[in-house]
């Protein structure tokens, strides 16, 4: 049975990859520009290949994978910042190359490339720019397989903290995970969305 396959984007220190690999998924490619985090996963994950720069991967042209990963960076959508948003923050708005890598991958593969997507930030995305960044999340990964879709917002505004949207051969799914409750001494919430683009796994 042949392995799926990942890639990893904002890779940090190699979590998804690592996450993978432990439910037998095989990493094929990472991007990160932080040197000390290329270190340790170069260290970790020696034959997966490092692309670094989101901006200058064009995702027509590296291997295709069945999975990409991506915790785009959070700092202008956590409540411990100044809260730019998803648009006008700097780092934040990183999370369009994402999108814009996986849909070139998509059009370079008739659209069997990637499958499914799973992205990871912080639950502040959920009130950023009183909720319409975490609408333009879904709008985006959901524009991916049905073009010009929007999701409507929330009643009074609020985001729940775990729901579903399905389509036609396609499903997008999101939930607020604690780490205190996997092994790690604090508090720490996070929200994981995962994108079947094929099917109604999500």
């Amino acid at each position: 049975m042949k392995k799926l396959t990942l890639g990893s984007l904002f890779d940090g220190s190699g979590g998804f990859p690592l996450g993978g690999v432990l439910c037998g998924i095989e990493p094929k490619w990472k991007s990160e520009i932080e040197p000390f985090a290329i270190a340790v996963t170069n260290k970790h994950f020696p034959e997966v290949k490092h692309y670094g720069d989101v901006s200058k991967i064009d995702g027509g042209e590296v291997e295709p994978v069945d999975i990409i990963t991506f915790g785009s960076p959070c700092q202008d959508l956590s409540v411990a910042g100044k809260r730019a948003g998803l648009e006008n923050g700097e780092r934040s708005n990183l999370f369009y190359q994402a999108i814009r890598i996986i849909k070139e991958m998509r059009c370079a593969t008739n659209g069997r490339y990637p499958r499914w997507i799973c992205w990871e930030n912080v639950v502040g995305a959920f009130s950023s720019n009183r909720g319409l960044d975490f609408k333009a999340v879904l709008d985006a990964v959901i524009g991916i397989i049905e073009p010009g879709a929007e999701v409507p917002m929330p009643e009074k505004d609020r985001w729940p903290y775990a729901d579903i949207y399905m389509g036609d051969r396609w499903s997008v799914a999101y939930r607020v995970f604690d780490a205190q409750f996997w092994g790690v001494p604090q508090r720490r919430r996070r929200c994981y969305l995962v994108g079947d683009f094929t099917g109604q796994c999500a």
